[in-house]
């Protein structure tokens, strides 16, 4: 009896390991690239690896995030951000979510993060209430690609089998983060590089440029197009006539940089198709959106028209390349931990 027992467990483990290592295919119809360049499918990712050890975890993220939007609308956006700001440096490892110890330089002190990224306690609500159900299981990482996914879904968007399994830093690194996040005022070249530089191409870039459609930006993030574009005390001559007096009384040329306008103001909580309707009219907010369409790139302008024109195409593009840029570096098994605190390394607790 104790043999047959013993046998049964085996069985089942084996199995659950094997379920747990099949690779993530990528959705129907996805665009030559499917996987950032020497990565390819992630063996380890799995939208079913947490189906035996915690299969409550989105149940648990979504209930979180319900009342946090219900709470603050802009919130989802940040979440969402988190997502970019993670994966862009050194991985999609949680190393956004580290705050400075004496071994540890925090991204978010880096210039593109410093008083701009935000929604670090809804993280910590979420994984304090993942620990309580399900201790030591689910990643920081993890948590926060599901949190960018409810956000998402929870604001109008489209859903995706969402790969898990990542596993979290034990590092931050401040100066790839200076490096590989893109400013919002960069040009379209600069933009393709950014993105190029993480495996990510061209229709990835218009299509992951699309989460401003919602959300909102300082300032200080767009007041050069308003006042000196090109260096020559002249704003920028892709503004609508009307859009750019309205940013103006929003934005002096002297002070107001942490006043914030919606980056969409269509339909700034709903995530739709809107954002990429307003760049053709010249009605963006940053300059890293408005140069999809004036750049000079006829793929991208293509694009951008397209989503303009066929939200259900931009929402198959958004969800194919949002699970593409998740899968960039990810850690696995014993090249990361799984933190109890997504603030801290472990061994810091």
């Amino acid at each position: 009896m104790a043999s047959t027992k013993i046998v049964l467990a085996a069985i089942f483990i084996a199995s659950f390991y094997l379920s747990a290592s099949f690779a993530f295919p990528p959705a129907p119809g996805h665009h030559e690239g499917a996987y950032p360049v020497g990565n390819g499918p992630i063996s380890g990712l799995s939208p079913d690896y947490y189906k035996f050890t915690c299969p409550q975890a989105d149940e648990i993220v979504v209930s979180i995030l319900k009342k946090a939007i219900a709470k603050e609308p802009r919130i989802a956006a940040s979440l969402l951000r988190l997502l970019f700001h993670d994966c862009f440096v050194q991985g999609c490892d949680a190393s956004v979510l580290l705050d400075d110890t004496e071994e540890v330089v925090s991204e978010k002190n880096a210039i593109p993060n410093k008083n701009s990224i935000r929604g670090f306690e809804v993280i910590d609500e979420i994984k304090a209430a993942l620990e309580e159900a399900c201790p030591h299981t689910v990643s920081c990482a993890d948590t926060i690609a599901l949190a960018a996914r409810g956000s998402t879904v929870l604001s109008g968007g489209p859903y995706w089998e969402l790969p898990l399994g990542r596993r979290d830093s034990k590092t931050a690194n401040m100066k790839l983060a200076n490096k590989n996040l893109p400013p919002p005022n960069a040009t379209l070249h600069r933009l393709i590089k950014f993105f190029q530089r993480q495996g990510l191409d061209k229709v990835d870039l218009v299509a992951l440029s699309g989460s401003h459609t919602i959300g909102k930006a300082r300032c200080v993030s767009f007041k050069q197009r308003l006042y000196d574009q090109h260096r020559d005390n002249r704003p920028d001559i892709t503004l609508e006539k009307s859009f750019y007096h309205t940013l103006a009384s929003a934005c002096p040329r002297t002070g107001g940089d942490n006043n914030i306008r919606s980056l969409d103001f269509v339909s700034p909580s709903k995530f739709d198709n809107s954002y990429y309707k307003l760049i053709l009219e010249g009605r963006s907010l940053l300059n890293s959106d408005e140069v999809l369409w004036t750049g000079k790139d006829p793929q991208i302008a293509g694009l951008v028209k397209s989503y303009a024109e066929n939200e259900p195409l931009f929402f198959e593009h958004y969800v194919n390349s949002i699970i593409k840029m998740g899968n960039i570096n990810p850690l696995m098994g014993y090249n990361g931990e799984i933190r109890k605190n997504c603030r801290r390394v472990n061994q810091e607790i």
